[in-house]
């Protein structure tokens, strides 16, 4: 177990691809960064952990989900993870994938938008996104699967600790920050691509306050990488960067600059003064002090999850169980 350690954030700039062919040219790309890291950094850091943006290898550029899955859905895992866990093997590093437009045999109707944590073992977990950016996103959600039954938030023990992640729009909803802590975890990746005006700039820098925020309020060290594409590359939005390591107090250890382009963040995780100051602290350890039975809210369902018949998603359908929420609730 290495009790520390250098995490990167690292943030790309990709012209979005319109095939599934492109996207070993970003995989490619990536790996070359990771290798560069830790070349570049050993005389001063063991950088062992990496983590990538949100629509790093393809974003949902198509209008509908048969779409999306006929020309860049891929199945996770597959010769991109593969590459990654050679790599990882290589160095003895973790890596926080970008996301895939994941196609899964078992949900022939739906596209995720999911993350991987490989490593040197190899494929170690994938996470899909829980909450899409709703109305644009037409990824299912796990909530919008009937019966599904797989572990809807990893959290992985490692060598470097216990990792779990969440993508974009995920971190606007403290619930679901809240259950990948209590599921155990000590870091927490924000794979990402948030795109102005909620970017890394005042006077809407949302970026930075919930990585922050998140943080504190779960005594969980954030690794958050975000998207760094151009409004050419990637529109019909720019994407403001400010890829950034945040501590367990709400601390900005390291923050790339707010802007486009390609860049890499590099800062320390200390385990060891993680695991004692959650040891020692009574007061501000909200995680003990929450009072769970008195917040009923989410024992009322809100937002609906998808029927059956409603698969494959569209824009159509996701706004009418928006306002079936928006009138119940």
């Amino acid at each position: 177990m290495s009790d520390r350690y250098y995490a990167a954030a690292c943030q790309t700039d990709f012209p979005c691809p319109s095939n599934r062919d492109e996207i070993i040219v970003r995989t490619k790309r990536m790996c070359e960064l990771i290798e560069q890291t830790i070349v570049g950094y050993e005389p001063f850091f063991d950088v062992r952990f990496f983590v990538f943006p949100e629509f790093a290898h393809a974003a949902p550029i198509y209008d509908s989900v048969r779409k999306i899955q006929n020309h860049l859905a891929v199945e996770v895992p597959n010769e991109h993870t593969d590459r990654y866990a050679r790599v990882a093997g290589k160095h003895g590093c973790y890596i926080q994938t970008g996301t895939f437009l994941e196609t899964d045999p078992a949900y022939p109707d739906v596209v995720f938008n999911t993350t991987a944590l490989v490593g040197p073992e190899g494929l170690l977990a994938k996470y899909r996104k829980v909450n899409p950016w709703l109305p644009w996103e037409l990824h299912a959600s796990p909530h919008d699967i009937p019966d599904y039954d797989e572990e809807s938030f990893p959290v992985v023990e490692t060598q470097i600790g216990r990792l779990g992640v969440a993508i974009c729009y995920d971190w606007l909803f403290p619930e679901t920050i809240r259950q990948i802590a209590f599921n155990g975890a000590e870091i927490i990746a924000r794979v990402s691509a948030y795109m102005h005006p909620w970017g890394a700039t005042l006077p809407m820098d949302w970026w930075t306050m919930f990585n922050r925020v998140r943080a504190a309020e779960n005594t969980v060290y954030v690794v958050a990488a975000n998207q760094g594409a151009t409004l050419e590359h990637y529109p019909p939005f720019s994407w403001p960067g400010g890829s950034m390591v945040v501590d367990y107090d709400g601390r900005i250890l390291a923050q790339a600059d707010a802007g486009s382009g390609e860049q890499v963040v590099v800062a320390p995780i200390d385990l060891a003064a993680l695991r004692a100051e959650r040891r020692r602290r009574i007061g501000h350890d909200t995680r003990s002090h929450l009072r769970s039975e008195i917040h009923d809210y989410l024992q009322k369902p809100h937002l609906p999850a998808a029927s059956r018949d409603e698969h494959p998603l569209t824009q159509k359908s996701i706004r009418r169980r928006i306002e079936n929420a928006r009138r119940d609730g």
